[in-house]
């Protein structure tokens, strides 16, 4: 699978545990920075990986800040962006298979790259559901006024 990863300065170290956990997996990776701690403000990466996500680029993507919470708002300001902040295996599986939330974001101050790591696996081995969750994730992606 293609995958974009970014990340802020905050993020920096969880984004690079992370990519290197898809590597190991076999899954093609597009980093979008930042590549140090130097400062970097979210809103720029978040936009930059989820229009790679909406282009087509690439089919989902991690992005990562200090709580998630940031690079999640920003993410689903992108029309056709469902981005989720989980910090739980159960939220990172429902993520996707109620969802169908193509970018996880994570917080680095909030969870170790063993759980992200953990909750990266369950977002990955679940697949979208369809049926009731299908027509509820329609009504969401209906409300975006930009349509």
């Amino acid at each position: 699978m293609r995958i974009a990863v970014g990340a802020d300065h905050n993020g920096y170290r969880l984004k690079e545990a992370v990519k290197a956990r898809l590597v190991g997996l076999g899954h093609e990776v597009s980093d979008f920075g930042c590549s140090s701690e130097d400062a970097v403000d979210y809103p720029d990466v978040a936009a930059d990986v989820s229009r790679a996500v909406v282009s087509g680029e690439v089919e989902r993507a991690v992005l990562v800040c200090g709580t998630g919470i940031g690079m999640a708002i920003a993410a689903n300001k992108i029309h056709g962006v469902r981005a989720a902040s989980v910090m739980d295996p159960y939220s990172a599986e429902r993520a996707m298979a109620s969802n169908n939330a193509q970018v996880l974001c994570f917080g680095a101050k909030v969870i170790s790259a063993e759980v992200a790591n953990l909750l990266l696996d369950h977002w990955l081995d679940a697949t979208f559901q369809g049926g009731d969750s299908g027509r509820k994730v329609g009504k969401i992606d209906a409300l975006d006024d930009r349509r």
